[in-house]
């Protein structure tokens, strides 16, 4: 018998990882994106040094993908108590740490492997790995664009 797309996600635990790995997303936009917004307000207004001003967007972004990668492990650590969302092989009494661990290696696409996750707990941390690599991407392109504003401001005098 052939499963279909909604017998799928309304089988037990499918339906939770998906609304939760949905609600993370959203969550880790949202911030990114606010985050963004006031860092570059920031920059715009200051009257600090260039270097101060530099070192306030990098922390602001690093503390952001910081906070990104610790919403994915909280969503990771509270479906892992739900037996029906999975596992992750590798780790055998998990502490939250653990899973911070394996948020920031799923987060930054660097996947070690030294963890594994089995069952739909698996939708989460592919679905983080796409979302980490373009809010870090978004990082970067927002520093690029701040230093390039630095750039023409200097060669122009």
């Amino acid at each position: 018998m052939e499963l279909t797309l909604l017998d799928a996600l309304l089988a037990p635990g499918y339906f939770l990882v998906v609304l939760a790995t949905l609600l993370t997303v959203v969550l880790c936009v949202l911030l990114h994106y606010e985050v963004s917004m006031a860092l570059s307000r920031r920059m715009e207004r200051s009257t600090r040094s260039q270097r101060q001003r530099f070192l306030t967007l990098i922390f602001g972004l690093l503390l952001t993908h910081i906070a990104e990668i610790w919403a994915f492990a909280a969503a990771m650590s509270l479906l892992l108590e739900i037996p029906s969302t999975g596992d992750v092989i590798g780790i055998t009494a998990p502490r939250f740490l653990d899973f911070v661990y394996l948020s920031a290696t799923n987060f930054t696409t660097l996947g070690y492997g030294d963890m594994v996750p089995t069952g739909p707990i698996r939708f989460v941390m592919g679905t983080e790995a796409l979302t980490g690599f373009m809010l870090i991407t978004w990082s970067a392109s927002l520093t690029f664009l701040e230093m390039q504003k630095h750039w023409r401001t200097n060669h122009s005098d």
